[in-house]
């Protein structure tokens, strides 16, 4: 029997999507040199092997492989507490996004996705 009630989306489905968005997007302008470009999200991102509390907490991290893949790692936890409302959720995450790639791509982010 199917149900009318409304389908609900946990925060980080919700946070899955701004993610996936902002990497359609940039894909659509960057195809070739996304190509192996792995997009991941995790909750929070891992302690320092040292216990070095005293550095910022970042949003995102950048892994390159020798192989040529690369990876781009989207903390969920520490953007959605830096952000007041859903708008500005959508727009630190793109924001978080666009910049791992500028650092993949050595260029500004600014070039990255120049509608933004």
């Amino acid at each position: 029997m199917p149900s009318d009630l409304p389908v609900s989306r946990s925060r980080a489905q919700a946070f899955d999507d701004l993610v996936l968005d902002a990497v359609e997007r940039l894909e659509r302008l960057w195809a070739r040199e996304l190509a192996n470009v792995d997009f991941l999200v995790e909750d929070v991102p891992p302690i320092p092997p040292h216990g070095d509390l005293t550095e910022a907490i970042p949003f995102s991290r950048l892994e390159s492989e020798p192989t040529g893949r690369a990876r781009i790692i989207v903390y969920r936890r520490p953007v959605e507490i830096r952000t007041k409302d859903p708008e500005e959720l959508a727009l630190l995450v793109h924001e978080t996004v666009v910049e791992e790639v500028a650092n993949l791509l050595g260029v500004e982010p600014e070039s990255v996705d120049p509608e933004n």
